[in-house]
């Protein structure tokens, strides 16, 4: 996917529309120092545990998600955030369809 241009007005539900059983991303901008990603999940979709060696922070535009993080649950809604630090499992899922803006900081 390409990146959206820089210094424009970026409608995330437009750029990430929700569909139906998936999860849909769009990578907003990308750079050497880290990376921003728009995602849409549906209502039930779920990233299975992973771990990645950067630093990101997670918010939650609309709806609800279970963010876990080594092990622990939290529920986020919309207007929350959570970091998920380096090289921590973590996974997600829609407990009602949901936006979320993933930033991923690389050191």
């Amino acid at each position: 996917m390409s990146t959206a241009p820089k210094s424009q007005i970026l409608k995330f539900a437009e750029l990430a529309t929700y569909q139906e059983a998936s999860i849909v991303s769009r990578q907003i901008t990308k750079a050497d120092a880290g990376n921003v990603t728009l995602f849409a999940f549906d209502d039930g979709q779920e990233l299975a545990e992973h771990s990645s060696p950067h630093d990101a922070l997670v918010h939650i535009l609309d709806g609800e998600a279970e963010v876990r993080l080594d092990g622990i649950s939290y529920t986020l809604m919309a207007g929350e955030a959570i970091i998920m630090p380096a090289n921590v499992p973590h996974a997600l899922k829609a407990l009602k369809k949901f936006r979320m803006l993933l930033t991923m900081i690389r050191t």
